[in-house]
């Protein structure tokens, strides 16, 4: 299976600023579950664009646009090519919590096993794993899960319920969120209750016709992997109650959101910034032929005209203003 997947994120300054550093996650990772055969990240004003990987192996770009401008806009185009995702069963062997155990301790999972910036450790976390009896009993995978199902029912999926930097005990609070909330309950109750190394991910989710996801399709997707004897990482979506298969489409991994987000930067002068993003995700036959672009759709392509569009060069001097500026660089 194919997927070609465009990523539109624009920021709109109220005045404009004079400087934006950016740094993107977007390029979906190569594993042996998916393989990302091309990516292509536009900018619009136009600037160089750096990358390396992360301590997590996270594709990162790195960019920094001096000149004022009053709006950055970013348009992230790729296919990935997705293989056929083994079955996941319902439970393992007896006895797999002492091999988990085992493996635990002659790995190194330290960083999924602690708390981390938005999946804490904190009391009403241990309540709510009373409330679902959430404790190691029969195995590790039956145990996810139900939990996985747990967490469905309890949450309501409600868009602009919490932001990007809530805390965990607002979701908690109100029993509803997005799916990054879902997550971060998720790893925190895992890490915390199981003790199991969870880890989480971003990504990209294809939502087909005939598929329920409470999650919506224009937007970015999140989820959790957590490590099992024998599976290795296992992903679990709590927000849609599935285990992930060949429609999650991952980008990047990490402790939680901190180390994963789509967009992270700053920008210097003193205004606000109004942020709108857009994401498809459909099916593809196949990569393009190297001389053929991905279509674009319609109600993007003003901004991606301007994403990829050359900047607006200054008019040229005429000749007393060159006459000028020559005796002027002479003193």
């Amino acid at each position: 299976m194919y997927y070609s997947i465009r990523h539109l994120t624009k920021f709109v300054y109220k005045t404009p600023v004079s400087e934006s550093i950016m740094e993107t996650r977007m390029h979906p990772r190569s594993d042996s579950q998916q393989r990302c055969l091309t990516f292509h990240l536009s900018v619009s004003p136009r600037c160089r664009v750096f990358s390396h990987r992360d301590h997590f192996a996270n594709h990162v770009h790195l960019f920094d646009i001096p000149g004022q401008h009053a709006q950055l806009v970013i348009v992230a185009e790729s296919v990935v090519e997705m293989a056929a995702h083994p079955s996941i069963p319902g439970s393992l062997h007896p006895g797999s919590w002492d091999e988990l155990d085992a493996l635990v301790h002659e790995g190194d999972f330290w960083e999924m096993l602690l708390p981390s910036e938005f999946a804490r450790f904190t009391p009403e976390i241990e309540s709510l794993g009373k409330h679902f009896g959430l404790y190691r009993r029969g195995d590790p995978l039956s145990t996810l899960h139900r939990l996985n199902a747990q967490l469905y029912e309890y949450f309501d999926y409600k868009p602009n319920a919490t932001k990007a930097d809530s805390p965990i005990e607002l979701a908690l609070s109100s029993r509803a969120g997005v799916c990054q909330d879902f997550s971060h309950v998720m790893i925190s109750l895992v890490r915390s209750q199981l003790r199991i190394p969870c880890r989480y991910v971003s990504g990209y989710l294809y939502h087909g016709d005939r598929d329920r996801d409470r999650s919506v399709a224009s937007a970015t997707h999140a989820w959790v992997e957590a490590f099992l004897p024998e599976l290795g990482w296992v992903g679990f979506d709590p927000t849609n109650n599935l285990t992930a298969g060949d429609r999650h489409i991952r980008t990047a991994i990490g402790r939680d959101y901190a180390d994963v987000p789509p967009t992270h930067g700053i920008y210097r002068g003193r205004t606000k910034s109004e942020l709108s993003v857009a994401v498809r995700v459909e099916p593809s036959e196949g990569t393009p032929p190297l001389d053929r672009e991905l279509p674009i759709p319609e109600d993007w392509s003003m901004l991606v005209e301007r994403a990829q569009a050359l900047p607006e060069q200054p008019p040229p001097l005429s000749r007393r203003a060159q006459q000028a500026q020559q005796q002027q660089s002479l003193k």
